[in-house]
């Protein structure tokens, strides 16, 4: 049967052929999705139209209208009808009368029915008064009867709408944010309310209300497809249930992945996530743009008459090389060349999650459109920018989801797509798979501090879980994609090593904590066996809290936390050896030792600036090879406030430092004096390099006390306006007495910033002591120094010394 020979059926037999043919058009296995809503809705039209005018007979001045999901054709299964009945006033009594022969008959076939008789005047009033009747009232479409009383009332509404878009779209912004925190995200929930949650039908409902306010508007790419895609679950559970619901249950899951031809309930659960998530971004975007225009019509009149009627400029501020801030953005400065620069959508996106800042819209999309891959294995900046992403805390998911909305993330990690919406079929877990990772992340930034390594706990973060995608243990198979990956973005073998065996055992500690018996001798050698080292170890307990908390409420307490800790002692005992001996001075270089000479010859710093390079993976060295940093080498005059006058020159001109080594050299037989060695590597935040012999005049005043580099630091921030950004985890600085015979070692883990070495430099300087030697690394967000000090007498402090030192030098820091 056709669909116009189902329509006659209906006309012909009336309330009865219209529930036949609704039967017959939803039982039809040829006809669902967008065309068979489209067939019921034109099916009840026309049964309407039959009863509006077997009942309207001489009436004028009224008509049927179709409001909210029947004005749109939206009419799943059991969808009710939202129904108004609208009149010009002249006979009351008739249209009463009409009311009952439109509302009895939809009531006898037991269909759900919103109704309402109403003036324009009062439909208009009410929807002033009401958000959700303006909201259905936006989508009001007519039925029968008088065809100009219904334009003319959607004309006003609309208009009406326009023109208090400014009040109603924050009304209808808290609205939707009290809805998602009522029934939580659609894009994680294991039994789903498909309308209500957030990222569902309500949400492309609502965007479409912003679109039509003319203020904003969403990004409308996909967005009609994900709609429909939740649209068409909800028709097949509706078919599947026999009920109006919009809760995708446990128990209905596998039949409607049958209704709809899937694979299975997985493969169901992961086609309502990736709508969702989609809706739930465009909503993110949408809302952000709304705020932007909102609050630039209420500084514009302020801003015109301060500036004589000017148009104002849109204040961009520089965050990284390429990348600016701008209306509470993060966007791409105008010299910005994505398609020269591959490593600019993780400079973009770190920058943006340091800051907490949004990546705009617009960046993220022409990232998108223009980048070229990174090579293989990523540059050292590339691999440093993701940690610094990863190490951001909470800021990061905002940003990991906006680089993920447009496939930036796949194209860096191929390997995510196996997880990317990856349902978890268990209570404990609160996340879908690759949630989870990026929570693991934010959760593992919080303990950069417990670790030596930071860059890799980050990294073993975001992949512990990552062979979740493939058949068997995941565990197992995460341990070959993480090796693989590691060595793509540039780890060497050893820090691969590493991240393969974290990932092969982030359950090691909890399972065997809390299922084995720790006073047996056999358990803990072989939890020693499968770490093989105290940092890994180090790194594996930090991961295992991180995993847990990211997991959820259930899956870590302190009962937990303390056997995971007893077990860690346990190994760690078993792994102690011998303290590590002293670093043995790597014999100097015939430039390092020019330099030396200079310096003990003239009796002022002496440096020199060298880029770094070397040839892409697997191919011989070319005439363009890829920058990797300058080397920076200083030899200066041995003297107090070295490494606090060298560190704030290089602060003052923006410069960066990703490793530094400070040393004293021997100078050879016959020369006197003693030299300081700095070899460092070091990077200018955006812009170009300052020239060698800036640097050095700056550096010979910082020593003789003539740059006031505090002084000229403070100014510098002070100049820029504080930014929301980044709540880092406080600096932790420790003594480790057994690392050195010749000198003390103090550790100093922190969140790197402009000027932070110059701090370090210059408290220590004022806690008398000599740093004899210093190794700086900057991983991702992260520092991790180790300096090397004495007494005046060259003596290591004793032991209640080194701890005020380091507990003074902690409080400088977290002040």
């Amino acid at each position: 049967m056709t669909g116009t020979d189902v329509q006659k059926e209906a006309e012909d037999s009336g309330p009865s052929g219209y529930a036949a043919a609704r039967l017959r058009l939803l039982t039809e296995e040829a006809r669902s999705g967008p065309p068979r809503r489209a067939a019921l809705a034109e099916l009840t039209d026309d049964w309407l139209t039959g009863l509006f005018a077997a009942g309207a007979e001489g009436l004028r001045g009224a008509s049927l209208v179709a409001v909210g999901g029947y004005g749109r054709g939206e009419l799943s299964p059991r969808s009710d009808l939202d129904l108004l009945l609208l009149h010009d006033g002249s006979d009351i009594k008739a249209v009463a009368a009409l009311a009952d022969r439109l509302w009895y008959p939809v009531w006898d076939l037991g269909l759900d029915l919103d109704h309402s008789v109403r003036t324009p005047a009062e439909a208009r009033k009410t929807a002033g008064e009401d958000l959700k009747v303006q909201l259905g009232l936006l989508d009001a479409r007519h039925i029968a009867g008088d065809l100009g009383l219904t334009a003319s009332l959607r004309t006003a509404v609309l208009a009406d709408w326009r023109n208090q878009a400014p009040k109603r779209l924050p009304e209808l912004q808290e609205l939707c944010a009290e809805r998602a925190e009522r029934q939580g995200e659609l894009q994680y929930l294991l039994e789903p309310d498909l309308k209500e949650a957030r990222g569902g039908l309500r949400d492309a409902t609502a965007l479409r209300a912003v679109a039509a306010s003319w203020l904003a508007d969403a990004p409308r790419e996909g967005l009609a497809d994900a709609r429909r895609r939740l649209l068409d679950v909800r028709d097949a559970l509706h078919l599947a249930t026999g009920r109006a619901t919009d809760r995708l249950a446990l128990q209905e899951q596998d039949q409607v992945a049958a209704e709809l031809g899937l694979l299975d309930a997985d493969t169901l659960l992961r086609q309502v996530y990736e709508a969702a998530r989609l809706v739930s971004y465009a909503s993110d975007v949408t809302w952000r743009e709304v705020g932007r225009v909102l609050r630039s019509r209420a500084v514009r009149p302020r801003l015109r008459a301060m500036l004589g009627g000017g148009k104002p400029t849109a204040e961009r501020s520089p965050l990284a090389e390429g990348v600016v801030e701008q209306d509470g953005e993060v966007v791409l400065a105008r010299a910005a060349r994505p398609e020269r620069d591959p490593v600019l959508p993780l400079r973009a996106a770190a920058a943006a999650a340091q800051a907490g800042l949004p990546l705009s819209l617009h960046a993220v999309r022409r990232l998108a459109a223009t980048v070229r891959p990174l090579p293989t294995p990523w540059p050292a900046e590339a691999r440093e920018q993701l940690v610094t992403l990863l190490g951001s805390g909470r800021p990061t998911i905002e940003v990991w989801e906006a680089l993920e909305a447009e496939g930036l993330i796949t194209r860096l990690l191929p390997d995510w797509e196996r997880v990317r919406c990856r349902p978890q079929r268990n209570a404990v877990h609160l996340w879908t798979v690759d949630r989870h990772l990026i929570e693991t992340a934010v959760r593992a930034s919080e303990f950069t501090r417990r670790v030596s390594r930071p860059d890799l706990l980050l990294v073993a973060a975001l992949l512990h879980d990552i062979g979740k995608g493939w058949p068997g243990d995941h565990s197992v198979a995460g341990e070959i994609i993480a090796k693989d990956v590691a060595a793509r973005i540039g780890f060497d073998r050893h820090d691969v090593t590493v991240v393969a065996t974290l990932v092969r055992h982030h359950l090691l500690l909890i399972d065997t904590a809390t299922r084995r018996d720790l006073e047996d001798p056999a358990t803990v050698r072989s939890v020693a066996e499968a770490v093989g080292s105290q940092g890994t170890l180090e790194l594996l307990h930090a991961l295992t809290e991180a995993d847990a908390l990211a997991t959820g409420p259930a899956a870590w307490s302190s009962w937990r936390g303390s056997l995971v800790t007893d077990l860690v002692k346990r190994v760690s005992a078993v792994l102690a050896g011998d303290a590590p001996d002293e670093p043995e001075e790597a014999a100097p270089t015939a430039e390092q030792e020019r330099l030396a000479l200079e310096a003990a010859a003239t009796g002022s710093p002496v440096l020199s600036l060298r880029a770094q390079t070397e040839p892409p993976a697997g191919q011989e060295p070319s005439g363009d090879p890829e920058p990797l940093g300058v080397e920076l080498l200083i030899a200066v005059p041995d003297q107090p406030g070295v490494l606090p006058a060298v560190a704030g020159v290089l602060a003052m001109h923006r410069l960066t430092v990703r490793t530094a080594e400070l040393r004293s050299l021997h100078l050879p037989d016959g020369v006197d004096g003693s030299v300081l060695l700095l070899d460092w590597r070091v990077a200018a935040e955006y812009g170009s390099l300052p020239q060698a012999a800036r640097l050095r005049s700056d550096l010979v005043r910082a020593l003789d006390g003539s740059l006031d580099i505090a002084g000229r630091l403070a100014e510098r921030d002070a100049a820029y306006p504080r930014r929301r950004g980044v709540v880092a985890p406080p600096a932790r600085v420790s003594v480790h007495p057994a690392a050195s015979r010749l000198a003390t070692v103090i550790e100093v883990r922190s969140q790197d910033a402009p000027g932070l070495l110059f701090r370090i430099g210059r408290a220590l300087e004022d806690a008398s002591v000599r740093v004899r030697s210093a190794h700086v690394s900057t991983l991702g967000a992260n520092a991790v120094d180790a300096f090397y000090v004495t007494g005046p007498e060259g003596a290591p402090l004793p032991g209640d010394e080194a701890a005020s030192v380091a507990r003074k030098l902690e409080e400088t820091l977290r002040g």
